[in-house]
């Protein structure tokens, strides 16, 4: 579903409604079958977030906002995590949903190129040269993201142990022996860093290196150095033979280290919305504004640093004027709206998967069986808490947001022996 163009603004789209059906038909297996449901430990590590989700969505402006806060909130970090975790049996639809990841990715990938190469993408800096894919200027992260799940899959299947590695091993990929699968992981690692790049998201940028050297840390120095040569010799190409390091690309990059001393406007607005975060959980630090509160109380607590908002034209779409929403931090945002109670709930709850899957992962380590499973889950999870310091949930790509949480929960909380078969 979100390879198709993003129609309409705000609401829900088809890849939500996918999801839904994705739990519904988890619930109609589970009593048909009458399967056991979730152990004790990914009971509460799923459903810690519900105590300050609830408590938060009796603090919103009205019942109707608070439900329809909660209802997302349930949608992104519980329910459709838990349809995953019982979802997913086994290593090989662990890979195929690794490889799904892979490829939504290469063909937003492809268009976002396109919309570089052609000057049809977003507007950046006067020029229509952002790739954003079919995600439109009002969601420029969402490309971005969807790009970064890919190439982060994409590197944890590389970097996996070969198919015949044990007895009675699977292929590493859908229909591919394990050599084949692991060069196709490669081949596709290096053609996103190209879409990823002309994001010019520079949350992306963090996040994708930081996770990426944890992936190679994970998996051992002499897998690490053969990458990191691969990357290199990949980055002399596409910035020494193709072009693509240009100006406007590098200013971006150096604009990282920049943000203290010369902010742009975008970075003054963050920074802003920050402090008018951080300022509301002060007026109710347990248990915050309510659910959907920042709008309401973001004038109230703001300095005049902050813009109106952000302006946005181009892929497509005529100029508008992005109201600024949410603090683009999801620590923050959970902060202001749910207090200390719903952060510890679901920052818990995320460091309890981080936590389990890691330990998992040690595990498999000395056979190597499931490392690529294991990489590919841990990765994800640890992209999207890097990302949270710079972005917040919002706009289509969420829903694979919801994914990534449930691939984590399939490798840190599936019952023993599920991750080495």
């Amino acid at each position: 579903m979100l390879a198709l163009p993003v129609s309409g603004e705000g609401g829900g789209t088809a890849a939500d409604a996918v999801s839904g059906l994705v739990v519904l038909c988890c619930a109609v297996r589970l009593v048909r079958h009458r399967l056991r449901p979730l152990s004790r430990t990914a009971a509460v590590v799923l459903g810690l977030p519900v105590v300050g989700l609830a408590v938060a969505a009796t603090g919103a402006a009205s019942p109707g906002v608070g439900v329809a806060g909660l209802v997302r909130y349930l949608q992104i970090f519980v329910l459709v995590p838990a349809a995953v975790l019982l979802l997913v049996r086994d290593r090989r639809d662990a890979r195929l949903v690794a490889w799904s990841l892979v490829g939504i990715a290469l063909w937003q990938g492809a268009i976002g190129v396109h919309q570089y190469a052609t000057g049809t993408g977003a507007s950046y800096m006067g020029e229509e040269i952002r790739a954003v894919g079919t995600f439109g200027p009002t969601d420029v992260m969402g490309m971005a993201t969807v790009v970064s799940f890919g190439l982060v899959s994409a590197l944890g299947l590389a970097l996996g142990p070969g198919a015949g590695t044990g007895t009675g091993a699977r292929p590493s990929g859908p229909g591919l022996p394990g050599a084949w699968s692991r060069t196709a992981a490669v081949v596709c690692a290096l053609a996103l860093l190209v879409p990823l790049a002309l994001s010019f998201s520079r949350g992306a940028w963090i996040a994708t290196a930081v996770t990426c050297s944890v992936q190679l840390a994970l998996a051992g120095l002499r897998r690490a150095v053969g990458v990191f040569a691969a990357v290199a010799a990949g980055a002399v190409i596409l910035v020494g033979g193709l072009g693509v390091g240009t100006a406007m690309l590098q200013e971006r990059i150096s604009s990282i280290t920049q943000v203290a001393d010369a902010p742009d406007q975008s970075v003054t607005d963050r920074y802003t919305m920050w402090a008018a975060a951080v300022e509301m959980w002060r007026d109710q630090p347990l248990t915050g504004v309510g659910l959907k509160g920042f709008p309401d109380h973001r004038d109230g607590n703001a300095s005049l640093a902050l813009s109106s908002g952000s302006d946005t034209e181009g892929a497509g779409s005529g100029y508008q004027r992005q109201p600024l929403l949410s603090p683009h931090n999801m620590y923050l945002l959970i902060l202001s709206e749910q207090g200390l109670l719903g952060l510890l709930a679901l920052a818990g709850s995320w460091l309890a998967l981080l936590v389990c899957g890691l330990r998992r992962l040690s595990r498999v380590r000395r056979s190597r069986r499931g490392l690529d499973c294991a990489l590919v889950a841990c990765g994800l999870l640890v992209w999207q808490l890097v990302d949270f310091a710079y972005a917040d949930i919002g706009g289509p790509s969420t829903v694979l947001t919801a994914l990534v949480f449930g691939l984590a929960a399939w490798w840190a909380l599936a019952p023993e022996g599920a991750g080495e078969r």
